[in-house]
């Protein structure tokens, strides 16, 4: 099913959604929502030759670090290593699926730039957890952010989900897709074609 051009799909609350999702061959996708609302999970099962995720530098950089120094002494190092890598995910022109905060509106501008100068499309996934199922998802990974950053991440994601449901996409976006839990779990494979 590959998604036509300038579309909102809403996938929440249907009984039976897609186990799959097509997109065109070198076409960008960002996975945005609240944090422990299964982004990372989503990415880990369904894209094959795996995605720019944050929490996977940070767990790479965790395991070189002793276990005393405390994650904010080197988050600027894996926010560069982070973002280098997805630099040079972009330059390859390959298809990408990004991990996004949602709070970061810049990273989006940049992801659309790079897709208009390779004269393909961003596409936005929007994962709708509740609070609960997102605070309970940072409980099981056994990391939680602070009240004050769950609640940016709260703000800027229900404002990416209010405007998506009204028909206004992100600047630089061709379509968006919103899934709840139920529908994300079923989503086993996001793939690209030519």
């Amino acid at each position: 099913m590959v998604l036509p051009s300038a579309t909102v799909r809403d996938l929440r609350g249907r009984a039976a959604g897609p186990a799959w999702l097509g997109f065109a061959e070198g076409d960008i996708v960002v996975v945005s929502g609240l944090p422990g609302g299964g982004k990372s999970t989503l990415i880990k099962r369904a894209v094959e030759q795996g995605g720019i995720d944050s929490q996977d530098v940070r767990e790479r950089w965790e395991r070189m670090m002793p276990d005393r120094l405390p994650y904010a002494v080197y988050r600027p190092l894996v926010r560069l290593a982070h973002y280098g890598g997805l630099a040079r995910a972009l330059r390859s022109g390959r298809s990408v699926v990004v991990h996004d905060c949602g709070t970061q509106a810049w990273v989006r501008g940049l992801l659309a730039r790079a897709a208009r100068r390779r004269g393909r499309a961003l596409h936005l996934l929007l994962l709708d957890a509740s609070p609960a199922e997102a605070l309970s998802g940072q409980a099981a990974r056994g990391r939680g952010v602070s009240a004050y950053a769950f609640a940016r991440h709260r703000g800027a994601v229900t404002r990416l989900i209010r405007a998506a449901e009204s028909g206004h996409l992100p600047s630089g976006c061709t379509s968006a897709t919103l899934l709840d839990r139920a529908a994300a779990t079923r989503l086993t494979r996001i793939t690209f074609r030519p």
